[in-house]
């Protein structure tokens, strides 16, 4: 296989590898039938990700009467969409909400991170949830020599605020079987990687169990806010006291969170399944999931079905937030390129699937948690910025808590967060599509100056 994308005609290499689903998940065999009519909850959440589907089960567990709606099925956005990491504060922005948050603040935002991992590993425990999931701990890499002082950077910063890690030169590297593209990280031994189609659809699966009713292929239609919410779908309604919306890159389409929340574009691509003679030649033995120091990172890992994961690589904003399901053939080919760039014994290796999705991102970089409506009765939680594997459902299980009267100081803190406002498009569109595109020059030159190492 070439290196750079063959067309043939109108129809290329990517348009036949892609797939409106997530690469980690299928279409449930018994979905959920969609609302019918009218009913009444004591709690109505739209979305049926991470966050939707903890929320529901707290709630159950508080035998509050909980209805979920969910456009497409559970799991169908971001949470399967993703490149499968439980990553803690490894890897934020730091400079992005330091300086504005303070000391003490950041130290507690990197706590929520870190204790997301926890709460992860507890759901897959409490609900026996199998997601293939390898607790290998984390590297950030450098590709090139220029990126070592940004590694030490950020693991001292990251280090004041309570999420220390191991710097590997290059020979330690060499030693844990780290393909040699990978100069030098640093090594965190808190979180892995796993299956979050699996994990999701576990969250699914023990909802059901709880008794939570679900409602699939029902997407909201619009919303009347006052002391009782009362929710309008195709096909039916839903009155609730309380509303979740668990919508993540989808919220800003619904109103709330318009002037905060950005959803930002990320595509993946996936190779078939590694040879034993390709497995033993890379190494790699412990599978940990590499993610690159650069502006905007690379993913690399390997899954259980021995396939290789290459995500993130390029970012593009959608004008008007929209959220369109189609081919990202420039980032497609980008991801292309950068896994022959860090697997060059691999070049030829056939793509088995690729797909694109929504993060949602607030220009701190930090999650937007939250009440709106007259009542203050609609909570709404977004803004996991890529690192939502972990915290999106400990976010739900928090507001399910205090729904049911159970404070937490940590929640608190993040409810009481004030986002930056975004611009106003087009100068929205203009600013962030320009700030990326200077990201990946810069990216690139460092790509340039590996590639001629």
């Amino acid at each position: 296989m070439d290196l750079q994308t063959k067309e043939h005609g109108n129809v290329t290499e990517d348009f036949k590898t892609y797939r409106t689903l997530g690469g980690w998940i299928e279409k449930p065999a018994d979905l959920q039938p969609p609302l019918e009519g009218h009913t009444n909850a004591d709690v109505v959440i739209v979305g049926a990700g991470f966050a939707g589907l903890c929320a529901a089960l707290e709630l159950a567990r508080h035998r509050v009467k909980v209805v979920v709606l969910e456009r497409e099925f559970c799991g169908y956005g971001a949470s399967s969409r993703n490149a499968g990491y439980l990553a803690g504060g490894q890897g934020l922005k730091y400079d992005r909400f330091l300086k504005r948050a303070g000391h003490e603040k950041a130290r507690q935002i990197v706590r929520f991170y870190e204790d997301g991992v926890s709460f992860a590993e507890g759901k897959f425990a409490e609900h026996g949830i199998d997601c293939d999931y390898n607790q290998s701990g984390l590297i950030r890499a450098g590709i090139d020599p220029s990126q070592e002082a940004r590694v030490r950077d950020d693991m001292r910063i990251s280090a004041e605020l309570g999420c220390p890690s191991e710097y590997l030169d290059q020979a330690e590297m060499r030693a844990r079987g780290i393909p040699p593209a990978f100069l030098f990280g640093s090594y965190v031994s808190n979180g892995g990687t796993l299956d979050p189609g699996k994990y999701v659809l576990g969250l699914r699966r023990a909802a059901l169990q709880a008794g939570v009713t679900i409602h699939e292929n029902t997407p909201l239609l619009s919303y009347t806010e006052g002391p009782t919410v009362k929710v309008r779908t195709p096909r039916g309604s839903v009155s609730a006291p309380v509303m979740i919306l668990a919508t993540n890159a989808y919220t800003p389409q619904l109103g709330p969170l318009a002037d905060k929340v950005v959803p930002l574009r990320l595509s993946a691509m996936e190779t078939e399944p590694l040879s034993p003679v390709q497995l033993a030649a890379l190494g790699w033995h412990r599978r940990e999931g590499i993610t690159t120091m650069h502006w905007v990172m690379e993913s690399h890992r390997l899954t259980a079905r021995n396939t290789l994961v290459v995500t993130t690589k390029r970012l593009r904003y959608p004008f008007g937030s929209q959220t369109p399901d189609v081919p990202e053939h420039a980032q497609h080919r980008a991801l292309r390129m950068a896994l022959h760039d860090r697997f060059p014994p691999l070049k030829g290796i056939a793509i088995r699937r690729s797909w694109s999705g929504y993060i949602s991102y607030a220009d701190d970089g930090l999650p937007v948690i939250g009440t709106t409506g007259a009542d203050r009765n609609i909570y709404y939680a977004a803004g996991c910025s890529g690192h939502g594997v972990g915290t999106q459902g400990m976010v739900g299980h928090m507001l399910a808590g205090k729904i049911c009267g159970i404070e937490n100081p940590l929640l608190a803190m993040l409810m009481q967060h004030i986002p930056p406002l975004t611009l106003p498009e087009p100068l929205r569109w203009f600013a962030l599509n320009g700030a990326l595109k200077v990201a990946s020059r810069l990216d690139e030159r460092s790509n340039r100056k590996a590639r001629a190492a």
